[in-house]
């Protein structure tokens, strides 16, 4: 019998410079990806309903729509999909706003295509549903009272499913990165962890005193999961340390 056709990763590219693009799909298909590429937001807008990708790369600055400005809509739109977004050296600000928007990660420009390629990689991992449950496994989750299930406030975590519902049961828009940084938590309950651990795990790279990120998330599913954001009661501060989840 005929082996199974292998089903690539959807990857869209978004970025004016021509070059660039060329590239990075030259590199992305040799790299065993299905690749398109958009020139503006314009493109890359009528493109994503029918391409589906998993991953879009999205240039900050272009002319005419701004790349944030793609990152929010699609963010919005498309709360699953894979959001990277290209910088910059200098564009703190734009790696910050990015990040607010719910990008799930950031290259500064210029970048090593083989990083490029691994942070692509790591995200896609993370954005993979989980296997289906065997019988063995749905007995043991009864059985443990459905621990799969992690409530944070309001809000319940669900880590077979990767998703993340509101206090009436409705489905809350979450990125992968989010998901991860939630997950994080939930497996260390009142423990608190500082910025150090919580970007190798969820980025493979070590934390600096000019990276925001992690603050960023926080802030962004204070928004969802606090009663009070400005008085956090579930995702609370340590001082000089980090963060912890208090259940």
């Amino acid at each position: 019998m005929a082996d199974e056709a292998v089903v690539k990763p959807q990857l869209l590219v978004v970025d004016d410079e021509s070059e660039l693009r060329n590239v990075l799909a030259k590199y992305f298909s040799y790299n065993h990806f299905e690749v398109r590429t958009a020139a503006n937001a314009a493109q890359a807008r009528a493109m994503v309903a029918e391409l589906a990708p998993d991953v879009v790369l999205v240039d900050v600055h272009m002319p005419g729509e701004g790349g944030l400005s793609l990152a929010r809509w699609l963010r919005e739109s498309f709360p699953r999909v894979g959001l990277v977004m290209l910088t910059g050296a200098a564009d703190s600000v734009d790696r910050i706003v990015g990040l607010e928007v719910g990008a799930d990660d950031y290259v500064t420009k210029p970048f090593e295509m083989r990083e490029l390629l691994a942070r692509v990689r790591g995200l896609l991992r993370r954005l993979a549903p989980p296997p289906e449950p065997t019988r063995q496994d749905t007995a043991q989750t009864a059985a443990a009272g459905g621990q799969h299930r992690v409530r944070f406030g309001t809000c319940v975590l669900d880590l077979e499913l990767r998703r993340l519902f509101d206090a009436k049961g409705a489905d809350m828009p979450i990125s992968a990165a989010e998901f991860d940084l939630l997950a994080l938590f939930a497996r260390n309950p009142n423990r608190p962890l500082n910025r150090d651990q919580i970007m190798e795990y969820g980025h493979n790279r070590s934390w600096d005193v000019f990276d925001r990120s992690i603050d960023l998330r926080i802030m962004r599913l204070r928004r969802k999961l606090e009663p009070d954001p400005t008085k956090p009661s579930v995702l609370k501060t340590v001082r000089n340390v980090g963060y912890v989840y208090v259940p």
